[in-house]
């Protein structure tokens, strides 16, 4: 299988007042290459929800974005504290953000549920002291 388009973006701890900016790059090139407009929805959510974790939580980290003729796929990748507890993590309304990000409106504890809710497929590995990957697909057919 081919892969028609690859992009990774860098996102910055801390980096509130460009929180978005990956997610709204990533919106705009499949749209351009017609992603139907729900599957272009549900990876815009999760996209931004995830990118908005790199932010929060992480010390910094990538995401890669390839898209496949069969599917989407969108990997996070972090340095930093990672999750002692993925089950609590998952669980809505839990949340570790700091009381500057809540300060600013984000830290409600939805970001790893709604990223699973959107994402056809999402797995997520995490290792304290070294960092979190996540792992979401999105099948176009």
């Amino acid at each position: 299988m081919a892969v028609m388009l690859e992009q990774v973006f860098q996102v910055d701890k801390g980096a509130y007042e460009t929180a978005g900016e990956a997610s709204m790059t990533i919106k705009r090139t499949l749209k351009r290459l017609g992603i139907d407009a729900s599957i272009l929805r549900q990876l815009s959510v999760a996209s931004y929800e995830v990118e908005l974790n790199l932010v929060i939580h992480s010390l910094g980290g990538t995401l890669t974005l390839t898209v496949d003729p069969d599917k989407i796929t969108l990997i996070s990748k972090d340095v930093g504290p990672g999750i002692p507890d993925i089950d609590k993590a998952m669980t809505e309304g839990y949340s570790t953000a700091s009381e500057e990000a809540r300060s600013l409106g984000f830290g409600a504890g939805m970001g790893l549920p709604n990223m699973k809710r959107n994402a056809t497929t999402f797995d997520i590995v995490s290792e304290v002291g070294v960092g979190t990957c996540i792992t979401m697909t999105f099948a176009l057919h």
